[in-house]
């Protein structure tokens, strides 16, 4: 199964939409938001991210590959379905107790998503919600984030 948002992207009125739910979805659950944060949790995190940050806003943080960051980061390892990968965050992103939210396009198995958690949690920030557009039921990722609070427009079994 392959779910791709290329289409929304490709529609200007289909993807002003779905900012517009995701918009909808986070004032009405957050009545404050410091920062979204995501990048390559997926590269469509750019896409998603500081279209949502801008409307409500807000900043957008950078999460990366290791090594694609200047300056200071703090790294977080994690396993894939075909091996491990890192991620990176700037150490100075974020200050300890500001309320993020972190945005992707697609939720499988949930490792990405919660390394993108845990550096949040290294830099002693608040992790509000973890929000996709699209989340792979079957593969129960959610589960990975535990007490996360979780959020998906779309749901496939």
């Amino acid at each position: 199964l392959c779910s791709d948002i290329s289409p929304l992207l490709k529609d200007p009125a289909a993807f002003r939409t779905l900012i517009d739910l995701l918009e909808d979805h986070l004032r009405a659950s957050f009545p404050k938001i410091d920062f979204i944060a995501g990048g390559c949790l997926d590269s469509r995190g750019f896409l998603i991210g500081p279209s949502l940050a801008q409307r409500l806003g807000i900043g957008f943080v950078l999460i990366r590959k290791k090594g694609k960051l200047p300056g200071p980061t703090e790294s977080v390892s994690y396993a894939l379905e075909y091996g491990k990968a890192e991620l990176e965050i700037q150490s100075d992103a974020v200050e300890p107790g500001q309320k993020v939210v972190i945005v992707d396009d697609l939720l499988a198995t949930g490792g990405t998503m919660w390394a993108a958690c845990e550096l949040m949690k290294r830099l002693r920030a608040e992790v509000l919600e973890c929000l996709v557009i699209i989340e792979l039921k079957p593969l129960k990722g959610s589960e990975k984030l535990k007490s996360i609070p979780f959020y998906s427009l779309l749901q496939y079994d």
